[in-house]
């Protein structure tokens, strides 16, 4: 006999609330295991809704992206708003169960390097966290070694017959990517002219939507991480505060914001 499908079946909340193990006695070690659980659930989200975004773009399907992509960004102003969330644990609170965390940090997310890396922020230092997790590293992997969601908008752009230089539309995507002002160029044109271009206009503007709210999300980190350790060094042996500080200048799309200058 099928058993009658109810809310807590669906949603395997049995199992959804079962997944929270704290390893100390201290309260608000459930709060800041619950952040992040919140957070790995929005990645994933995230990573399939760029899957769609990448594969859109690829057919040159660009309108029917924006919904992914917009989709994305809103996913990414709800977790800086749960900063707000874990502020609300004090230093003194943190510290009663700072040890439990043991040498495991935030910095060690695959799905967060996958997100990057699908933006177009490749770094293959990242990989080596993930040697005890097979499947991980291989998603990462694929990412890393896939064109960008900036390599295909440019792709895109080229087809469109916009000037997008040859090489780089030949680089090797593994690779950080670096800002061309061959690009810089041809997207200048399609901001001087977006009726003409109207479809890569609205495109770029998503684009910078997400680098928006990933520089958001990276400030907010900052300042939560400051409010609650200072300058301490972070768990995993990061540099805490001063390493989050150095990643605030990070683009994804970088030419869409230099052009700016330009108009």
């Amino acid at each position: 006999m099928t058993e009658t499908m109810t809310y807590a079946r669906y949603l395997a909340l049995d199992d959804l609330l079962a997944c929270q193990h704290p390893r100390s006695d201290a309260d608000d070690e459930l709060l800041f295991i619950i952040i992040h659980q919140t957070k790995e659930l929005w990645l994933k989200q995230m990573i399939r809704e760029l899957r769609l975004a990448l594969e859109q773009v690829r057919a040159d399907r660009l309108v029917p992206a924006y919904k992914a992509l917009a989709r994305v960004s809103r996913i990414q102003a709800v977790m800086t708003l749960s900063w707000d969330v874990l502020a609300t644990m004090t230093p003194s609170d943190y510290s009663r169960f700072r040890h439990a965390l043991g040498p495991s940090s935030g910095f060690q997310s695959d799905q967060f390097r996958t997100v990057e890396y699908m933006l177009g922020l490749k770094d293959g230092k990242f990989l080596t966290y993930q040697d005890d997790r097979p499947e991980a590293r291989a998603a990462m992997v694929t990412a890393l070694g896939a064109p960008s969601l900036w390599d295909e908008a440019l792709a895109a752009a080229a087809r469109a017959g916009l000037a997008i230089p040859a090489a780089v539309l030949g680089r090797d995507v593994t690779q950080p990517y670096e800002p061309s002002e061959g690009v810089e160029a041809a997207f200048l044109e399609v901001y001087r002219d977006p009726q003409r271009y109207w479809d890569l206009y609205q495109l770029a503007e998503k684009l910078v939507d997400l680098d928006d709210a990933m520089a958001a999300w990276r400030h907010k980190h900052v300042l939560t991480v400051e409010r609650v350790i200072g300058g301490k060094r972070g768990t995993g042996g990061t540099a805490g505060a001063s390493y989050l500080h150095s990643t605030l200048s990070k683009r994804a799309f970088p030419e869409l914001w230099s052009l700016r200058t330009l108009l």
